[in-house]
This record gives C-alpha cells, sequence and structure tokens, in this order.
C-alpha cells in the first residue's frame, strides 16, 4: 500500500507561541500530533520532544527486533500498537524525570495522537485530547476518545455532547504525557481500504469547527489545500488556540 500526506501548524489569533508540534515520517507511515502545556517553555518542549522520542523509540525497537512473538500472542494488539505503546511510555519516563530537574520545565505535558499502518491496520496511540478521524465513503468518524473532564461528565450523563462543546472547563485534560509516573494511552486499530483519509489534530481545531465541515472541506480539497481550509476556518471561528492538522491518505 501507498500513502500520501501533508500537515501544518499555526499559531492561532490569540497565543504567544505556538506549543503544538507534528511530525511525518514517510518511510515509516508514522504521523504524529501534539499538544503540549505547562507555559511557554514547557508547553513547547513537551511536545516537540515526545514526538522525537516516541519515533527514536520506535527505530530502536525495529532495528533490535526486541519483539518477535506472533501477533497472536499479543492477543487484540498489533506489534505496531505495541511499539507505539512502548515509545509513549518510555517518553513519558523521560518527560517526566526531566520536569523533575528542571524547574523552568516543571508541570509540563503534552497530547499525544500517533498513527502508523502496516501491511493491513492503521494503527493509533492516544492520550490526550488530541483526535484521531476516519474519513471513508462520504462520511467522518472519530476514532479517539478524549481524556477530558467534560468527556467524562459526557460518558456520565451530566453533560450532554452539545452541552460539552461550548462547556467553560472543556480544556481540562485527564491524561497527558510527562505530567505523571504512570500513563495509560488508549490503543486503537482499523483495517484501511484505498481511499481513506486520516486526520489527526490539536483541539484548536476542532474546538473551533464542527465534524460536518472538517468532513466538507476533507472532501472538496487535495491534502495540503484541505489542511491550510481547516486552519483558515479554526481562525475565522476564533482561532483561540494553536491549530495543528495532518492528513494520511491511502492511495495504492
Amino acid at each position: 500500500m501507498k500513502f500520501k500526506s501533508a500537515g501544518a501548524t499555526d499559531i492561532g489569533k490569540l497565543r504567544e507561541a505556538d506549543e503544538d508540534a507534528f511530525l511525518i515520517d514517510q518511510e515509516r507511515s508514522l504521523y504524529m500530533v501534539a499538544d503540549g502545556m505547562g507555559g511557554h517553555q514547557g508547553g513547547g518542549y513537551a511536545s516537540q520532544k515526545a514526538l522525537e522520542l516516541v519515533r527514536e523509540e520506535l527505530i530502536k525497537l525495529e532495528q533490535a527486533q526486541e519483539i518477535t512473538q506472533p501477533l497472536q500472542s499479543l492477543g487484540e494488539r498489533t506489534i505496531t500498537q505495541v511499539r507505539l505503546l512502548r515509545g509513549i511510555q518510555r517518553t513519558n519516563q523521560e518527560l517526566y524525570d526531566t520536569s523533575l530537574k528542571e524547574p523552568h520545565l516543571r508541570g509540563m505535558g503534552t497530547t499525544l495522537t500517533a498513527l502508523q499502518f502496516d501491511g493491513k491496520f492503521a494503527n493509533l496511540a492516544h492520550i490526550g485530547d488530541s483526535r484521531a478521524y476516519l474519513i471513508r465513503e462520504n462520511q467522518i468518524s472519530q476514532l479517539t476518545e478524549d481524556h477530558s473532564w467534560v468527556q467524562e461528565q459526557v460518558k456520565m450523563g451530566v453533560l450532554s455532547p452539545a452541552e460539552a462543546r461550548n462547556h467553560p472547563l472543556k480544556n481540562i485534560i485527564t491524561r497527558s504525557i510527562g505530567h505523571e509516573r504512570e500513563i495509560r494511552a488508549d490503543l486503537v486499530k482499523t483495517e484501511y481500504r484505498v481511499g481513506d483519509k486520516y486526520l489527526l489534530c490539536s483541539d484548536g481545531l476542532t474546538n473551533m469547527v464542527k465534524d460536518e465541515e472538517i468532513l466538507k472541506i476533507a472532501l472538496e480539497k487535495d491534502l495540503a489545500e484541505a489542511i491550510a481550509g481547516l486552519i483558515l476556518r479554526a481562525n475565522e471561528e476564533g482561532g483561540y488556540d494553536n491549530i495543528t492538522v495532518v492528513m494520511a491518505e491511502v492511495t495504492d
């Protein structure tokens, strides 16, 4: 299978710095988005460093071939998912240790949504409230679940999805990388098809632009133009946060 991709990040209209980051490694069919927190230095450092460390760990695992068990011994997880999880766990430990040693980075953290294709599956590892979507047959579906206080209230039936969208506490996340010693990441996989588009983004997009409009723009334009259009719409709606979008399409 072949994949094409594009990505971009934008500071938005109100922030003084861009604490988002993204990574595209076409050789490994690897795509990631991270949204940092913890102030100017902390947030930007956490998001960029997380992407570098996860990729580093994946390369190390590939080269060392540390995971040699047959797929069935991994249960429902693919080798790619296990590698992504190990990458996130190692990254969390390194960022957490760094935050304890460096006072100016104390309290830093980052979301991370990672996508890597293997011969059959689109494999996702996810922590925080950045998102992954699948666009297929003119429909959009969210593949990840936000790790946020508001989403927990929705699951318990306390808030409706409409109330959650504009809730004043919607930016409070319940899981992140680098903030605590132990973390839990979600693992998701879907069988991909030719024509599928996978979209990763920070909440600077989804807080401003509804899923229906994301779908419309993604279907009407090629990847780079769609990403530019989505960032433009988020800024037109206020651009309250940094905006990062990565798209990968299955082409053959």
